[in-house]
């Protein structure tokens, strides 16, 4: 699988990402190939626009249930706003991939 340049969020998430109040995402298997080390452009899922550029710097497995109030506030959420969220756009989702990052330039 090679190694992803890009990555897509909803565009409710943009001012949190920008703001670095944001510092995680996570998502399902198909998501899993962020590299360490490498850099990824941002852009809205809506729309396709490009906001910002991303340093990966983990991609670590995670069970919905062990998703704790840490992750929480790494998305800016509360952990029941997470849950729900994550079961909006994964229903039923079990395995799940904690991608961390941080900001390192807006477009």
């Amino acid at each position: 699988m090679p190694t992803p340049t890009s990555m897509t969020f909803f565009e409710r998430f943009e001012a949190d990402i920008c703001s670095g109040k944001k510092t995680i995402t996570i998502r399902d298997e198909t998501e899993k190939y962020y590299l360490p080390g490498t850099t990824v452009t941002v852009s809205t899922l809506e729309d396709g626009r490009e906001f910002c550029q991303l340093a990966i710097l983990a991609v670590t497995p995670i069970w919905f249930r062990d998703l704790t109030d840490f992750h929480a506030e790494q998305e800016n959420m509360t952990l029941a706003v997470l849950k729900q969220v994550i079961q909006d756009i994964y229903p039923g989702i079990e395995q799940l991939y904690v991608v961390s990052y941080k900001l390192v330039g807006q477009l």
